[in-house]
């Protein structure tokens, strides 16, 4: 299992992950801060990016912030 701290800004113009210098990523959400809908694109996102089902990443702390610790498992 991997661990990502994820620093994640709502409503970019497109999705986006960037690992960042300092080994942090960035990861850029169209969708709103609303009723879990940036959460839910931020797990797709980072599925996808790591060739993982959604299923298998789950967001471990910072549910409700921008800064989040995010669980990939089989990564």
């Amino acid at each position: 299992m991997a661990t990502m701290q994820i620093k994640v800004k709502p409503n970019a113009r497109e999705d986006s992950l960037e690992r960042q210098e300092d080994g942090t990523w960035l990861a850029k959400i169209k969708a709103q801060p609303v009723d879990g809908k940036a959460n839910a694109a931020l797990i797709a996102l980072v599925a996808k990016a790591m060739g993982v089902r959604k299923a298998q990443v789950s967001i471990r702390s910072g549910a409700g912030g921008r800064l989040k610790l995010v669980d990939v498992d089989g990564a």
